[in-house]
């Protein structure tokens, strides 16, 4: 211990291990702290994403059954002009026509995925940089 470490603790003010204790004790409070208050917000979270997610699963079956309905009834509404088996089966051809107009747009869709160009890109960098710290990576354009 120094001199001036000396006449500080004899004057009252804390010592160097006082304050690391503290600071120590005081950040481990803090971290708690911000821990228990994460889960108070996440659970809250969670329960108004099950509340959404419940509603819109009410949405979508009250949807489907009106969609069932619109169709017996466009079907029916058909069947005035033409016999009633010809309604139902020009509104089924329509349903069929929609579902084939639907795929082709999910599988046009789903054809433009790729890899994570960047990601990829960047990883590789990584790499490099990993077996030669000391050299800096090569740019790539997007």
């Amino acid at each position: 211990m120094t001199a001036s470490e000396d006449v500080r603790s004899t004057t009252g003010d804390p010592s160097l291990g006082d304050l690391v204790a503290t600071a120590t004790r005081d950040l481990s409070s803090l971290v708690r702290q911000e821990i228990e208050l994460a889960k108070v917000e996440i659970k809250r979270d969670v329960v108004a994403a099950g509340k959404g997610a419940g509603g819109l699963g009410a949405a979508g079956f009250a949807g489907a059954l009106g969609l069932v309905f619109l169709s017996i009834a466009a079907a029916y509404a058909l069947g005035q002009v033409v016999p009633l088996g010809v309604g139902f089966l020009l509104v089924g051809a329509g349903y069929l026509l929609l579902a084939g107009l639907a795929a082709l747009v999910g599988v046009k869709s789903l054809k433009r995925i790729g890899p994570p160009r960047r990601t990829v890109e960047t990883l590789k960098d990584d790499a490099a940089w990993a077996k030669h710290p000391t050299t800096v990576p090569t740019r790539r354009t997007p």
